[in-house]
């Protein structure tokens, strides 16, 4: 029998088992909706997400998958499939899934005026104004130019007028999508930027006033007389002061005493906004649906007559940014909305749109013709307006076609002019078409009008470093520092990448990276009778810079990180602070900063701030997790084997290594014990003791501070470039009192074998002129042939030149190990000898360069990232053979493997 209906006599139930007793599980109930809204829920999901990864790899917004998901399952595709309209689409099963996505509309709006902050405008007023109404103005009328032959062609209401008409094809055309504006521009790490600020602020100007003619719109087609639409203007102009000014305070004040506004909203208080939410969506409600025609949504009386979403806009236009209060509600909430609810709203929207009805020269024609109104009006309006604010014709260019972009924001305009009946089915897909290609394109016409080596350009152009045509202005200055930083090996200017799980390690590295030094300076007393002091000024000659890096999600609340001003979290990173206090304890010189990037750039994003800073080295810690998260709300330290096994930071490690080779030195330190804690690897497991002595929880002991702050390090030195930086580095650390080293030059048969060979092809090359070409060739391409004298020079010249204070401390040594896999054993052996046989001091280390000259272990891909060399990165390609196997032994020690970069390979 037919789900849903009794079975046996007429007195029984109906059936309870489902499928097991005969009932098709997907059929439409009055009496139970939710079975098959579940179903069409699923099949939703799956196919945005289906198509959002693929998008995602072409720069593309999450909002284009979800619009042509909805396409796909609606008349256009799917729907054309016999029974698949009537199985999961029926139209009596449309008033609940229309409802659901209603909801998740209103509160979606709610979220978007939440990252409006109307202070960006404020500050940027006169660019915002200009821009944004040269943005709206241009596309307003060639709209409405459009809109007389669209209302011949296509219009089949009459009882919508021209001026309604053509108004709302005019708002269509100028509004712009702000929230997949700020997604574009911070992909794009553009948002600090002059050309990001000034379309921010314009897009905000351009979202307010959108909303206001889309309200009048509305407000003119729901209501019978012009009269009633003034009244419903005026009242919602009402509701909007009634919420500033009678509303606001008092929410605020609320929030302050219960610590929502600075420590996060309560559940209370998530809740009180949401009522707020709803009831400001009741009042300006202006739209029902009717059971006869659920997907067409008609219009009928409403409280003024607008639009629910008008409310829920204006609620989230009144809650405070202030605390970071808008982002702790939005990550509350965005979730369930971005996964759930949004793509409901747009496949609905699908489910209306018809390409087929595109079927001939005509309305292609007028497609054609809106897409370029759509880009014309705003590329030439916004251009015009940025570069009356003096700004370049490239910038202004881009400006232009970033304002461009409609997104989601059009698609909900469109929708609400469909509801209302403004627009018929045609001109509905027409504009659909024209907001998915907009959308697409906004990113590709950023990246080719404002690349990055024009944005490198510019920058340096505007600080007075190079002249418009690329030329150094002060060459002589540049030239003389590139050959003081060839000629002064010492780190002077270190660049640290700032992770919480790795602070207790790169503040000790730091502190013995540079002794403290100690100078004397005679005050000359205020009052001639006073006598002078002599003032104690303690510094130390080294200055770091820390870039701590957030991870930029498709999370609205990740790109309001960016919006509130990456500056703002700078001064407030809890991490970034802690790294200030350390040198102002510790008499160091650093700056620290926060940005929030891509994952997949945060390699570029350390390697720029390095080249920005001039750093002389760079160092990487290598996460306590082995990820590249620093979530901290379960802080288990993951084992080695879960460690040194992901793919992304594998690959991160590697990226970065690849990237710092052309811009300095660059070193990756794995923590073990460094500074004198021991960090347990598994969660400590509970045990039931008892204590003669006392029953308290001894978790609680004070740790008593390390007693011997001394450090050992050791250092094989194989040769060639990174073995001949680390050599110096090592030095560096031995300056330290607490530092003693033991360096051991590694002479292997092999190497001694590849020597010989090297000798002899030279020596033939003097011999035989007739081969000179292929002698030279051999000879330059031996890998000790050119290196190998270079190492023993620099060798001998720093053990010979020693300092005497270092001289009780460093121990230069060699050591002739077999070749092939026996050469592998007998380093390993040496560092277990050197290191780890202190008890309890504050950690060791084993430095190791990353490509050495050694046959068989030694070559570590030129490139090991997976992108350049087409593999997946693994931990030998990325620190090399003998780290890897120091790791993988268990050494009582910390790594630090350094790989040569910059002018360091020379």
């Amino acid at each position: 029998m037919a789900g849903g209906e009794l079975t046996g006599n007429s007195t029984g139930a109906p059936p309870q088992a489902g499928v097991l007793e005969g009932v098709n599980p997907i059929v439409y109930t009055p009496s139970n909706p939710i079975t098959l809204f579940i179903v069409q829920a699923i099949i939703v999901i799956i196919f945005c997400q289906l198509l959002a990864y693929p998008l995602r790899w072409l720069h593309q917004p999450r909002v284009i998958a979800e619009v042509l998901g909805g396409i796909l399952l609606g008349p256009t595709v799917m729907m054309r499939i016999p029974g698949f309209e009537a199985a999961i689409f029926p139209p009596a099963s449309m008033p609940v899934f229309n409802n659901v996505a209603n909801l998740g509309l209103i509160i979606f709006l709610f979220l978007v005026a939440l990252e409006v902050d109307i202070r960006l405008f404020t500050q940027n007023w006169k660019a915002a104004l200009s821009v944004g109404m040269a943005g709206m103005i241009l596309p307003f009328g060639l709209g409405f130019a459009i809109a007389w032959g669209l209302y011949k062609e296509f219009h089949v209401d009459e009882a919508i007028g021209f001026g309604v008409f053509g108004l709302f094809i005019g708002t269509a055309l100028a509004i712009t999508a702000f929230p997949v504006l700020c997604r574009i521009l911070s992909e794009l790490n553009l948002l600090r930027s002059g050309v990001g600020v000034t379309v921010l602020a314009a897009g905000i100007g351009n979202d307010v006033t959108g909303w206001v003619l889309l309200a009048l719109c509305v407000a003119l087609t729901n209501n019978s007389s012009g009269l009633a639409a003034l009244w419903a203007l005026l009242c919602c102009i009402g509701w909007t002061l009634f919420l500033i000014f009678a509303i606001r305070p008092p929410f605020i004040w609320i929030l302050k005493r219960t610590g929502s506004l600075h420590n996060g909203p309560t559940q209370g208080m998530v809740a009180l906004t949401l009522l707020m939410v709803l009831a400001s969506s009741w009042f300006t409600g202006g739209l029902v649906s009717y059971p006869e025609d659920p997907i067409h949504t008609l219009t009928g009386p409403g409280i003024i007559g607008v639009h629910p979403i008008f409310g829920a806009f204006l609620v989230g236009l009144i809650c405070p940014h202030d605390g970071g209060f808008a982002i702790k509600l939005t990550e509350k909430i965005e979730d369930l909305i971005s996964v759930l609810f949004l793509p409901l709203y747009f496949a609905l929207s699908g489910l209306k749109t018809n390409l087929g009805l595109l079927n001939d020269g005509i309305t292609w024609g007028y497609c054609i013709g809106v897409i370029a109104c759509a880009f014309a009006g705003k590329i030439i309006g916004g251009t015009l307006a940025a570069r009356a604010n003096k700004l370049l014709w490239r910038e202004s260019f881009t400006i232009g076609a970033l304002m461009s972009c409609k997104g989601l924001v059009e698609l909900i305009v469109l929708n609400i002019g469909y509801q209302a009946g403004i627009l018929s089915e045609t001109t509905f897909s027409m504009f659909v078409v024209m907001a998915l290609v907009t959308t697409v394109a906004t990113t590709p016409m950023t990246k080719l009008l404002y690349p990055k080596w024009y944005q490198t350009k510019v920058e340096r152009w505007r600080k007075g470093e190079i002249d418009w045509d690329g030329n150094e202005l002060n060459p002589s200055e540049s030239l003389q520092g590139g050959l003081k930083k060839g000629v002064d090996s010492q780190i002077r200017r270190l660049m640290v990448h700032l992770r919480l799980d790795s602070l207790p390690s790169l503040f000790t590295f730091i502190t013995i990276l540079s002794p403290e030094s100690v100078t004397k300076k005679q005050v000359e007393p205020e009052t001639p009778d006073a006598e002078s002091t002599e003032v104690i000024i303690k510094k130390r000659p080294l200055e770091v810079h820390g870039m701590r890096i957030l991870e930029l999600t498709d999370r609205t609340s990740s790109v309001m990180h960016l919006t509130e001003g990456e500056d703002f979290y700078s001064l407030r990173d809890p991490v970034v602070n802690a790294f200030r206090t350390f040198s102002q304890l510790h008499d160091v010189a650093v700056s620290g900063r926060v940005a929030v990037v891509p994952a997949d750039s945060y390699a570029e994003t350390l390697m720029t701030q390095a080249h920005e800073v001039s750093s002389d080295f760079a160092l990487i810690p290598w996460g306590e997790s082995g990820s590249m998260s620093e979530d901290q709300s379960f802080p288990v330290t993951a084992d080695t084997n879960e460690r040194f096994k992901s793919f992304t930071h594998l690959d991160f490690i590697s990226q970065t290594l690849e990237k710092a080779s052309a811009i300095c030195n660059a070193g990756i330190f794995i923590d073990n014990g460094f500074g004198g804690i021991t960090k347990p690897v598994d969660r400590p497991e509970l045990q039931r003791t008892k204590s003669a002595i006392s029953i308290r929880n001894q978790a609680g002991v004070a740790v008593l501070p390390v007693a011997n702050k001394s450090h050992h390090v050791f250092f094989p030195f194989f040769g060639g470039a990174d073995d001949r930086v680390a050599l110096r580095i090592v030095l560096q650390l031995a300056k330290n009192p607490h530092v003693s080293a033991t360096i051991v030059r590694i002479n292997s048969s092999e190497k001694e074998k590849l020597s010989s060979t090297a000798k002899s092809a030279a020596a033939s090359t003097t011999t035989t002129e007739d081969n000179s070409e292929t002698n030279k060739t051999a000879v330059s391409s031996s890998p000790v042939s050119g290196t190998d004298v270079e190492d023993g020079a620099l060798y001998a010249t720093l053990k010979s030149s020693l300092p005497e204070d270092l001289a009780t401390r460093v121990n230069f040594s060699e050591a002739d190990v077999p070749a092939g896999k026996e050469e592998l054993k007998e380093i390993i052996l040496l560092a277990q000898q050197a290191v780890g046989n202190t008890r309890d001091n504050a950690g060791d280390v084993v430095v190791l360069g990353r490509r050495n000259a050694t046959k068989g272990f030694a070559e570590v891909g030129g490139s090991s990232s997976s992108a350049a060399g087409g593999g997946v990165p693994d931990l030998k390609n990325t620190v090399g053979e003998v780290a890897e196997r120091l790791i993988t032994t268990g050494i009582r020690a910390s790594l630090l493997v350094i790989q040569a970069g910059g002018r360091g390979q020379a």
